[in-house]
């Protein structure tokens, strides 16, 4: 059991309590907490109320939440590539092609069942102790919460965009300068698989911005930092300002070829099945030492071999 308080902050007045308890314990869903409701493990001032009943801010909530099994997952031996780790929680170079937690035609060979093979005990923490995902196809670096305590703190470093995380990507088109997207995000509303930039309003808020590294002659190698997280973000926003990600499946539009390149080159473009994103550096305080703590993760071997063709292509053309 684990004994957890909150008081009910003024911006979350007139919520249910159980909306209002998902606002303050985010590690658990809140289906998870109705149920605590119901069943007396939620006090409010030290009364029991129902999950419907309506918080007027400023209660004391006490919170006895169960550790437990958090699903029927698989424990499957796949190999990992830990960049950190300790007591409190564990870094990894996630490659591409890993989905990070089982779903709808991915029941298994997943992140989350690696991670029950190598660390069993994470089968009592929530999602297995993910805090935030990469897309499928989107590699680089990762953190897992190994206890309650940090996924608590990881989720609220998360939710006050103290964690700072920073990309690599390949981008088509030239952007002669950096610059700052801010464009809310919601779902498409005819593709409910796929999020759009909504009207001022609507969605949720979403900041993302970029930084010019290297250009070549008809793609862009760029460095974006995240301000909020929101599903597909950089892979939106990009493709919202026409530069979308290069390779991207989904939101990447018609593949570009620099003018009269290599047939290697040409090759190399048309084979490259994924978004070139990397999450590269990865940085946040430590949930049980305070200590701000950063990594770094190399570019992966397919985005690496394209860079060098698209610099050969640049040095051809000069």
């Amino acid at each position: 059991m684990q004994p957890l308080t909150a008081q009910v902050p003024p911006e979350l007045v007139g919520l249910r309590l159980d909306q209002a308890l998902a606002r303050l314990f985010p590690a658990y869903s809140r289906s998870r907490l109705a149920q605590w409701i119901r069943s007396g493990r939620a006090a409010v001032d030290g009364k029991t109320w129902r999950p419907r009943d309506k918080v007027r801010g400023g209660e004391l909530i006490e919170l006895n939440a169960l550790a437990e099994a958090q699903g029927e997952w698989r424990a499957q031996s796949i190999a990992l590539d830990i960049v950190y780790e300790d007591a409190e929680l564990i870094v990894i170079n996630k490659p591409p092609g890993l989905v990070a937690h089982p779903g709808a035609g991915n029941p298994e060979g997943t992140l989350l069942n690696a991670l029950l093979y190598y660390a069993p005990q994470l089968r009592k923490i929530p999602r297995a102790g993910i805090v935030h995902r990469l897309d499928k196809d989107t590699s680089g670096l990762l953190v897992v919460a190994r206890t309650l305590g940090a996924q608590k703190s990881l989720v609220k470093q998360l939710q006050a965009h103290t964690v700072q995380r920073e990309y690599a990507a390949l981008i088509n088109g030239e952007i002669i300068a950096g610059g700052c997207i801010e464009a809310p995000l919601g779902r498409h509303r005819v593709s409910r698989t796929r999020m759009a930039v909504t009207q001022s309003g609507q969605g949720k808020s979403a900041i993302t911005h970029y930084r010019v590294q290297e250009r070549f002659r008809a793609h862009t190698l760029v460095k974006i930092m995240l301000e909020t997280g929101r599903t597909h973000q950089i892979r939106v926003h990009m493709a919202h300002i026409r530069h979308p990600v290069l390779g991207d499946p989904v939101y990447g539009g018609r593949l570009r070829m620099p003018p009269s390149c290599s047939m290697e080159l040409r090759e190399a473009l048309r084979g490259f099945k994924r978004q070139a994103l990397h999450a590269a550096h990865l940085a946040l305080t430590h949930p049980a030492t305070g200590e701000r703590m950063e990594w770094s993760a190399p570019l992966p071997a397919d985005m690496t071999h394209l860079i060098k063709l698209l610099r050969k292509d640049v040095r051809e053309h000069a």
